[in-house]
């Protein structure tokens, strides 16, 4: 009995399962299936030697890749430079997990039947430009802040067992000259607990110095960028300088990526989600997914606005009386900007 050949439609799909030191592959066949899978480096050579060998097994449609914004940013970028198409793909429902297990195999072949029966269609960041720039300097910022802050909670703590003429000294000061004068201090040989004492306040003032020097250092830097990035931003009412690093990584070098200012709406966690079932439909809640620190920068840009900004308030008095509740008024005024900077990223 002769044996029917499979049918393949000649076009594939790629799905990739990104880690640290290699990358797991699968081939898709558009409606044979799952037609190879293979490992490659995590360089140069081995992203090239991936795109020769999905091409072995007919036209790419497009790469469906996992941790495009941490493992797998050099192979999308290396990709789309070659004129590919890189979708975003997150990782497998965890129920489906459950039921089918977990490998890298299955991670790449699911990152394929993601692409191709549209469930994934994510266009990842570029991470090519000045934003991207921003982000970086962004992540160091934000460490150094929380740094400082746990460096003075300590000091704080150890001035409780400091003598006694050195707390009255710093009472009531600011931060900064609490830091200085206990930097200041000169403590002599390690023979009692006041001495160690002294050491220990020298080491934690000095290391609040350095990080605060760090930070102005790094606000600076990024404020050059986002200015020179997106001016128009800071000319709205409410928008500083960290909200605007916020709302433009979270749109990322490439903003055309979001096709319209409900997409915007959703990564920014703005958006509200259906609960309705039965009698109770058309009902909703807050979405608690999104970008949480995009959600939280918009927010501190609504407060501002309802306390300064005319319009606004004027705004709040004429729900108020619809009665609206203050919550609700909020998350109306969050779409509303999240609705304004979306049309000038």
């Amino acid at each position: 009995m002769s044996q029917i050949a499979p049918t393949r439609s000649g076009h594939v799909v790629i799905g990739v399962d990104t880690h640290k030191h290699i990358h797991v592959a699968a081939v898709m066949d558009s409606i044979g299936g799952i037609l190879a899978t293979g490992t490659i480096a995590t360089d140069r050579a081995g992203y090239q030697q991936l795109l020769e060998w999905a091409a072995d097994y007919g036209t790419i449609i497009a790469f469906g890749i996992e941790g495009t914004g941490s493992y797998g940013a050099g192979l999308a970028s290396y990709i789309r430079r070659q004129g590919h198409k890189v979708v975003e793909v997150s990782r497998p429902d965890r129920r489906l997990r459950r039921l089918n297990g977990k490998s890298d195999t299955l991670d790449a072949e699911n990152a394929a039947r993601a692409v191709l029966a549209g469930f994934a269609t994510a266009t990842p960041k570029s991470a090519d430009g000045s934003v991207e720039m921003i982000r970086q300097l962004k992540v160091a910022h934000d460490t150094a802040v929380k740094d400082r802050s746990a460096a003075m909670i300590t000091l704080k703590a150890m001035l409780v067992h400091a003598e006694e003429n050195l707390r009255k000294v710093l009472q009531g000061k600011t931060q900064k000259m609490i830091a200085r004068h206990c930097a200041s201090l000169r403590p002599r040989a390690l023979s009692t607990p006041e001495e160690a004492n002294r050491h220990v306040l020298q080491s934690l003032a000095r290391r609040w110095l350095s990080l605060n020097e760090e930070i102005l250092e790094l606000e600076a830097m990024i404020k050059r960028l986002v200015i020179a990035r997106a001016p128009h931003l800071l000319d709205q009412f409410g928008i500083g300088v960290d909200t605007a690093a916020e709302i433009l990584i979270v749109a990322g070098d490439n903003p055309e990526r979001i096709k319209s200012e409900a997409a915007f709406a959703k990564l920014a966690g703005i958006s509200p989600v259906p609960t309705g079932s039965g009698m109770s439909s058309g009902k909703h809640r807050i979405n608690h997914g999104g970008h949480r620190q995009l959600n939280a920068a918009i927010y501190r840009t609504v407060i501002v606005r309802m306390r300064f900004h005319e319009p606004t308030i004027a705004y709040v008095a004429r729900r108020t009386a619809e009665g609206k509740s203050k919550r609700d008024i909020i998350r109306c005024l969050k779409r509303y900007v999240i609705r304004e900077v979306y049309h000038l990223v």
